[in-house]
């Protein structure tokens, strides 16, 4: 199950809910079979510059190699570009979990 944590300077007009919705089908667009993508959006106060930082973080897995990194990072450039109000600076950055990540569903 990626996860998606969404930084971004608070004065910056986003609707967080409507790019997390969006890296999620850009990530199932791209791997079928990932899962929900949890997603977290924290609006920052103080911030130098205005800028969106998007941190995606995946289980490695052997089909995510670096073609499919570059593939899913360009796909998600296009994708919330336009969600993103000039002038400020979109940030991607993708990466794995940790290897003794887990998580636990609570009912």
């Amino acid at each position: 199950m990626p996860q998606a944590d969404l930084s971004y300077s608070a004065k910056i007009a986003l609707d967080p809910a409507k790019i997390l919705r969006t890296v999620e089908e850009v990530v199932s667009a791209h791997d079928a079979k990932a899962g929900a993508c949890k997603g977290r959006a924290h609006p920052l106060e103080i911030t130098h510059h205005d800028h969106v930082l998007l941190r995606l973080r995946m289980l490695n897995k052997p089909h995510r190699d670096d073609a499919f990194m570059t593939a899913l990072v360009a796909a998600l450039q296009t994708a919330l570009r336009d969600m993103v109000p000039a002038p400020s600076i979109l940030g991607i950055e993708i990466g794995f979990l940790e290897q003794h990540y887990a998580s636990l569903t609570i009912p």
